[in-house]
């Protein structure tokens, strides 16, 4: 049983050594995203006919906050539903953070924004014009109010958020590690059967992807960067995974019809993406 203490122990510090830099990261995040939020806000809901472009620009930015302000947003019909899944699109969640850590992964890092926001771009114009949304012309109020795409809240500031969420990151990180250290070592046919069959994987990814969680984007980076997905595979999942995005909507928009629509759109999406990435 030597196996299990030697995945224990690399898991552990293979997670430990990204633990400083995501802290740097999540903390400029915290930052900007505290400062900036408001704006973001009333500048989507002033931006009809731009919106599928600027929900891609805001959707890059790493963490699920924009996601949450789009839902909210929508919820309220102060944007269109080809915004709302531009911005689903483009955000990565714990993506781009992760893969920051990583020196050497910078490349796939700017790969995969790239993408996504052509992906966003192109989807959300395609279905503003096809699916008409009916505006709601009501003054909201314009009162400061924060939005968050964070699940820690920062009223005791952003240096503490910063440090809980960078921990949590490295428990989930460390979590994972170890799963597929085991899983490799007992069901190694099972996952090679996956990771050499590109469509299946993709499916998959995109399935995961839709989980409302940050933990599904750590998943699915973990899985790359150990060499289980493709790099398509990748794109394809977090091309579905808005972060807590999706529960907000679910949460806040009445219509669920509507809802599993948005769900489905995003699902298919994602795969039709993976897939012409991997012939590409």
């Amino acid at each position: 049983m030597n196996f299990l203490g030697d995945i224990f122990l690399d898991s552990f510090f293979d997670a430990a050594k990204l633990l400083p830099l995501l802290f740097v990261i999540y903390l400029l995040v915290e930052y900007l995203e505290h400062k900036n939020n408001n704006f973001v806000h009333k500048l989507f809901k002033k931006s009809q006919k731009s919106g599928a472009f600027l929900g891609a620009v805001f959707g890059t930015i790493p963490q699920c906050g924009f996601s949450v302000i789009a839902s909210e947003l929508f919820a309220k019909r102060a944007i269109t539903v080809g915004t709302l899944i531009a911005i689903f699109i483009a955000t990565s969640d714990e993506a781009i953070p992760i893969l920051i850590a990583h020196p050497s992964r910078i490349y796939d890092m700017l790969r995969l924004i790239g993408i996504k926001f052509v992906v966003a771009v192109i989807f959300g114009f395609l279905i503003d014009f096809l699916v008409k949304t009916d505006i709601n012309s009501e003054d909201f109020n314009e009162d400061e109010h924060h939005f968050h795409g964070n699940c820690e809240s920062c009223d005791d500031g952003i240096l503490k958020s910063a440090v809980i969420h960078s921990l949590k990151i490295f428990a989930f990180i460390f979590a994972v590690n170890i799963i597929l250290g085991v899983v490799t070592e007992f069901v190694s046919p099972l996952m090679q059967f996956i990771t050499d069959h590109t469509v299946l994987q993709t499916v998959i990814a995109c399935l995961f992807g839709i989980i409302p969680n940050c933990a599904a984007s750590v998943v699915l980076t973990e899985l790359y960067l150990a060499g289980k997905i493709t790099f398509s595979a990748l794109a394809g999942g977090l091309c579905t995974g808005a972060g807590v995005g999706l529960l907000v909507l679910f949460k806040q928009n009445k219509n669920l019809k509507e809802n599993l629509l948005i769900l489905l759109t995003i699902f298919a999406i994602g795969i039709v993406a993976g897939l012409v990435i991997s012939l590409i």
